[in-house]
This record gives C-alpha cells, sequence and structure tokens, in this order.
C-alpha cells in the first residue's frame, strides 16, 4: 500500500554526519528517514529555500527538459528498501503513456519537488526503516532506536531553515 508524504526537512546523521531527508505524512503520524548524499541534500535544500542559481543545476536542467517535450511527472514512489539502500521510481507520463523509471530516492524527491509532483512510499518501506541498520565510520552496528525515533518524533522548529 502507497502512503502519500511530504518532505518534511532536512538533517544530519549524528553518528556518520550523512544528510538525511525525512518524509512525513500529511497526520505527521509516520515519517521516513532517508541517507542521501551531500550534492543532492542541497539539490533538495535549494528548492526547499527556492534559491534560484544563474545557471541551471542538474535537476532544473530535468525539469527543464521534461517541460520542453511536454512530459510530465505524475509521482514518485519510494517502494523498496534492501541491505540499507532505498529504491525509488518516477511515475512520468509521455503523450497519455505512463511509463516508471528507476531512480535514486533523493534524485526521485529533488525532481518532485521541482515539478510539485506527490510522493509516495510503500508502507513496506516504512516497516524495514524501523530496523534500519546504520554503519558507524570505523565499525559496524545498529542504529539506536532512539535516533530514528527522534528523527521521527522532531517537529517541524527543530528543523531550523530546511524544512517544509
Amino acid at each position: 500500500m502507497l502512503l502519500k508524504m511530504k518532505v518534511f526537512g532536512l538533517a544530519i546523521d549524528p553518528f556518520t554526519n550523512a544528510p538525511i531527508v525525512i518524509l512525513k505524512d500529511s497526520d505527521e503520524k509516520n515519517a521516513l528517514p532517508v541517507w542521501i548524499g551531500v550534492l543532492e541534500a542541497s539539490a533538495i535544500a535549494s528548492e526547499l529555500e527556492k534559491i534560484r542559481f544563474s545557471r541551471p543545476m542538474t535537476h532544473d536542467l530535468m525539469r527543464e527538459m521534461l517541460r520542453a517535450m511536454n512530459v510530465s511527472v505524475k509521482r514518485i514512489e519510494v517502494i523498496d528498501l534492501k541491505d540499507n539502500v532505498y529504491y525509488a521510481s518516477i511515475h512520468i507520463d509521455v503523450d497519455g503513456r505512463l511509463c516508471v523509471i528507476d531512480a535514486r530516492p533523493s534524485d526521485a524527491i529533488a525532481l518532485a519537488l521541482r515539478m510539485e509532483s506527490p510522493i509516495f512510499v510503500d508502507t513496506s518501506v516504512l516497516d524495514k526503516s524501523k530496523t534500519l541498520d546504520i554503519t558507524r565510520e570505523g565499525g559496524t552496528g545498529s542504529a539506536p532506536k532512539d535516533l530514528l525515533e527522534v528523527l521521527s518524533n522532531m517537529t517541524a522548529d527543530e528543523f531550523g531553515k530546511y524544512k517544509m
């Protein structure tokens, strides 16, 4: 089953210093932390802040190419979590034909924000994320359940400037 979610904000993993994009449903009862790269976090943050650059960045270029070809992004879906890797798909409409494209969640989210497209998460991904293993620098181990709980329960004010 798919659950509609929105970008709630960006955070930094205190153990790895990796950026995390937090997705939450409209009731803020369900949250999904997705660990992403620095460049992708920058792409998401710049769109959340409506920062415009003099030259198009990658996701802006993708948006303009899709618009020029009259292609719409119907939705993106975070569809799986395997071996600590999230999987997503971008659903586009090309002349009335639906095409599904494999994507990294971070790129799909950055594009969805630019195209004002809805974001969905498969509820099985939410379940799997509760047992997500995090590898700390210099060692391995399971994520403290408190980290996932803390991220899930953060309020919009606790995210600072990178929130919706």
